[in-house]
């Protein structure tokens, strides 16, 4: 199996692993969307007790939020040195039930199939050359009934405004170069994908910000960045 992987991705946010739970750095943005995409998350898929695995997990600011909500986490990611920044967080926290792994989307798919009640990829499609195998990997992974959840960036002029030249440029949200304009995904593809691979929408959602008050916000809006709700049917 050919891994669906930018090496020079993984090295971007390898060079910047060590930053990576500091909320003042060039991951305040994780930090600062973190509380609400976790308690969308929980609202909808209620995560206590359950299996969850975390895709692209990065250095787990989300996974180890939703183990501190009583999931039993596993966190993937192909950069090995955010993986062990996270190992590391975890363990100094003290959070027990979770663990991450250096293992491809597709290969945990294939290794332990309908294995988990819910799934997370956040900010890590746009990362990917092929994140329609993503989408399907997640379809794989998830129990009949499970929940499924993505989130990118729209491809289109207002999103290149606000997601490069905005947050990498002018409010240095973001370091220059974290994003390509190309690889950015219309919610009409992700739906696609998301309907090619088996799985039910359902929720869409926006996500805006105010950079005065650096307050986030779920809205109906998808015009940027946005975030998809699936389930997988139970006769899947």
């Amino acid at each position: 199996m050919m891994t669906n992987a930018d090496p020079q991705e993984l090295a971007k946010f390898s060079d910047l692993a060590h930053k990576w739970w500091d909320p003042e750095s060039e991951f305040r943005p994780l930090h600062e969307i973190n509380p609400l995409r976790l308690d969308w998350i929980d609202h909808l898929a209620a995560i206590r007790g359950k299996n969850v695995v975390d895709v692209g997990c990065g250095g787990g600011i989300l996974a180890e939020s939703m183990a501190r909500k009583g999931a039993n986490v596993l966190g993937i990611d192909l950069a090995d040195k955010p993986l062990k920044v996270a190992q590391l967080h975890a363990m100094e926290a003290g959070v027990a039930n979770i663990d991450y792994r250096s293992i491809a989307a597709e290969a945990l798919a294939a290794e332990q199939p309908g294995q988990f009640d819910v799934v997370t990829c956040m900010e890590m499609l746009e990362h990917v050359p092929d994140p329609s195998s993503v989408v399907r990997a997640c379809f794989e992974m998830a129990r009949p009934g499970g929940w499924v959840f993505f989130s990118t960036i729209n491809r289109n002029p207002k999103a290149f405004l606000f997601a490069i030249v905005g947050a990498e440029y002018v409010l240095k949200l973001l370091p220059r170069g974290t994003h390509e304009f190309a690889r950015f995904i219309r919610p009409a593809e992700l739906a696609r994908w998301i309907r090619d691979a088996g799985l039910d929408v359902v929720q869409f959602k926006g996500m805006a910000y105010n950079p005065l008050t650096r307050r986030y916000w779920l809205s109906g809006d998808t015009s940027v960045n946005y975030l998809v709700a699936c389930r997988k049917p139970l006769a899947a």
